[in-house]
């Protein structure tokens, strides 16, 4: 049973949804690392479920660091976070527990578990446990902050609906990366941002839901990062995002566009710039043979509409083994792409945190046999 993530800094994620409480356990964090608190219930806060466009199931969220954090500070032992359930509907799911929800883990999840799951809710394969992620994203974001790496994430297109892309100039893109890491609705155009909230409302009324796409940059990100083969930083971050419920693509720079150009189309020209060596374009997303080029990292993730609506459908009960309907109870987004965003960031910040631990390390080597050959 596979629940923890991460090479240097490992975290393993613990409770279900209407269980008392879920969590996160960071192992690897160096000592004396101060936690912003109030930044940590920031990130908390952009997750949670806000008006007619989420779940009205509203969860207070206050973070609770058990271990691993003493005075302000990280002591470098396992840090231990708690978040508490507390607006559970167990009562929801009794009536129709048999009855396998479409494109739910109900199904796979009574395979693997043998029967034995709590079945509440999603249980432990709820969205719910991306809560613990965020919070634990939040610390590895000030970490990654300190040595001047920003991610930022918004809503490239939310049911066919497109706003506007992230630009290629970097000082613009911190910009814009600043700006939406103060964003519930993370959208640069905000004409596209009401028309996708008035698509989201108007899928609320029809008793379905409707998915999309985040763009997500990463800046400032050094040179050297990865590996060249399977801890590629493609392949580390996709790890970290297919991790996240619901997220069903994702793609770096041109993606799948590159199967329409040709070569000299997709290709970065390398050139000299202030800062040292660098290219015009950045189809590539920032990465060539899975290592950092320093260029800013763009991916792209989908999220597919969630998948508890309010509207009639087919499945099967689990007990009889025949053909029934399902209305599903309870409260449910109509989508949960801007709710998403947040524990995108947090999921990135991880993988980056694992690799840049690990470069770090094999440049400290460096610089001390070079004091040492002196």
């Amino acid at each position: 049973m596979k629940n923890t993530i991460g090479n240097h800094i490992s975290c393993t994620i613990f409770g279900e949804s209407h269980g008392d409480v879920i969590g996160i356990v960071m192992d690897g964090l160096p000592p004396g690392i101060t936690i912003d608190i109030e930044h940590l219930q920031a990130q908390m806060e952009k997750r949670k479920a806000k008006g007619r466009i989420s779940t009205q199931r509203h969860e207070d969220d206050s973070v609770h660091i058990t271990s691993g954090y003493f005075e302000g500070k990280t002591t470098g032992t396992p840090l231990t976070i708690l978040i508490e359930n507390k607006a559970q509907h167990s009562q929801d799911y009794t009536k129709t527990k048999n009855r396998l929800r479409p494109s739910h883990a109900d199904y796979t999840a009574d395979e693997k578990y043998l029967g034995f799951q709590d079945y509440r809710g999603g249980g432990h394969f709820s969205g719910r446990i991306t809560a613990p992620l965020v919070a634990a994203g939040a610390i590895a974001l000030q970490i990654l902050k300190t040595y001047g790496i920003l991610i930022g994430t918004h809503m490239e297109n939310c049911h066919g609906i497109q706003d506007d892309a992230f630009t290629q100039d970097i000082k613009k893109l911190e910009t814009q990366i600043k700006q939406m890491s103060t964003q519930d609705f993370p959208v640069l155009n905000e004409e596209k941002g009401k028309q996708m909230r008035e698509e989201i409302e108007n899928a609320a009324k029809q008793g379905d839901s409707v998915g999309g796409i985040l763009e997500s940059a990463i800046i400032h990100l050094p040179t050297g990062i990865g590996e060249p083969f399977f801890d590629s930083v493609e392949s580390v971050l996709a790890h970290y995002l297919y991790s996240v419920p619901a997220v069903k693509g994702v793609s770096f720079g041109l993606g799948f566009q590159n199967a329409f150009l040709y070569g000299s189309e997709a290709n970065d020209p390398i050139m000299m710039s202030e800062q040292g060596i660098t290219t015009k374009t950045n189809h590539n997303a920032g990465i060539n043979g899975g290592i950092t080029n320093g260029m800013p990292v763009i991916i792209h993730t989908c999220i597919k509409p969630t998948p508890s609506i309010y509207k009639e459908q087919e499945t099967v009960d689990k007990k009889t083994k025949k053909s029934v309907t399902l209305q599903i109870q309870g409260r449910h987004d109509p989508a949960i792409l801007h709710r998403a965003s947040v524990v995108v960031d947090s999921v990135l910040a991880l993988g980056i945190l694992d690799l840049m631990i690990e470069r770090l390390g094999t440049l400290s080597i460096q610089n001390k046999r070079k004091e040492e050959s002196r």
